[in-house]
């Protein structure tokens, strides 16, 4: 989903006075990639939501171009990605952590259970729908149990995360929620999705302010002084490209419009080491009772999996990486 309060953690508690980045160099060049590559992580979200996004998400990197994704904890079909994952070790998974669950019909609950975290949970025993109730009711303290619990049943069931990132943005919503976030990823060595470096398509599409840069750019600094990667920037604007009601059942004109936006994003990118976000899902008849996004969410399949969306990222010479390989990169850095 849409990381709609990405930018509003202007007080986050970061100790820091200067930047500990090389300011002249991008976090890419400091990992080792050449000097002004653009270095692209394309990753999908939402996986173990559903059978349909566990499909979309193994078609768009073992069919695709996609390089990484990551689960849902909370979800149903977590168990069966997970048996994927066992037999595709190679594969580049991280946790989207998960405080809301958004679909009326469709629901899921904490992982740490209702009595350990009361606050995130609504009358249903589900997480609650948005992002601003998780706000209104739940603690820091119970986020922070929730995500450790999440941490600790991907790791019970043999599955080692290769990143952090938040679904709906829920831990960038408040300065507490996003300490916890980084503080998780810091006690257990993962690297968080964290735009610290240049920020400038994230901070385009969010209008962010030049203080809102600053604060990015010293919880990277942080991350990155803890051992860990650090994104340059963030492209999260592909969920809100609204598909055309007359392409919708239509499998070349979805692919045709998605393939020529994700072109287009492609051309907005500067230097430095960037993630690009999708949805990418294969919806069967059963998703429309889910949720209505199945088109757009197929799209962006249709789009990975497009030969011309490929021969551009070649032709521009754009580096495709995942989590694992920079988190590899950051380890051999004294």
């Amino acid at each position: 989903m849409f990381y709609r309060f990405l930018f509003s953690f202007l007080s986050i508690a970061v100790c820091f006075n200067s930047h500990s980045q090389n300011d002249s160099l991008t976090y890419a060049e400091q990992l080792g990639f050449p000097k002004n590559a653009i270095v692209l992580i394309l990753h999908v979200d939402d996986v173990g939501m559903s059978y349909d996004a566990n499909a979309g998400a193994i078609k768009a990197m073992d069919d695709g171009v996609a390089t990484s994704c990551s689960v849902m904890m909370p979800c149903p079909w977590v168990p069966a990605y997970v048996h994927y994952l066992k037999m595709h070790p190679e594969t580049d998974a991280g946790l989207h952590l998960t405080l809301t669950s958004e679909w009326s019909e469709y629901r899921w609950g904490p992982v740490a259970g209702k009595s350990a975290v009361p606050g995130l949970t609504d009358s249903e025993g589900a997480l609650w729908p948005s992002v601003e109730e998780v706000v209104k009711h739940a603690t820091a303290a119970e986020v922070a149990i929730e995500i450790k619990a999440q941490i600790d049943k991907a790791r019970s069931m043999g599955f080692e995360p290769t990143h952090l990132d938040s679904h709906m943005g829920t831990l960038f919503a408040t300065p507490e929620f996003t300490q916890q976030y980084i503080q998780a990823g810091i006690e257990n060595h993962i690297p968080v999705m964290m735009p610290g470096g240049h920020a400038s398509v994230i901070s385009r599409e969010m209008k962010a302010s030049s203080d809102v840069i600053q604060q990015m750019q010293m919880a990277g600094a942080m991350l990155w002084k803890a051992g860990l990667p650090v994104l340059d920037d963030l492209h999260n604007d592909s969920y809100e490209w609204t598909i055309p009601d007359d392409i919708k059942s239509d499998d070349k004109k979805l692919q045709a419009f998605k393939t020529a936006k994700y072109i287009a994003a492609l051309h907005e990118l500067k230097p430095g080491l960037t993630m690009m976000i999708m949805h990418c899902t294969n919806p069967s008849e059963i998703f429309q009772f889910i949720t209505d996004s199945g088109p757009l969410r197929k799209a962006d399949l249709l789009a990975m999996t497009d030969p011309a969306f490929k021969n551009e990222i070649e032709k521009m010479g754009i580096i495709l990486t995942t989590w694992r390989e920079v988190k590899e990169r950051r380890d051999r850095i004294k």
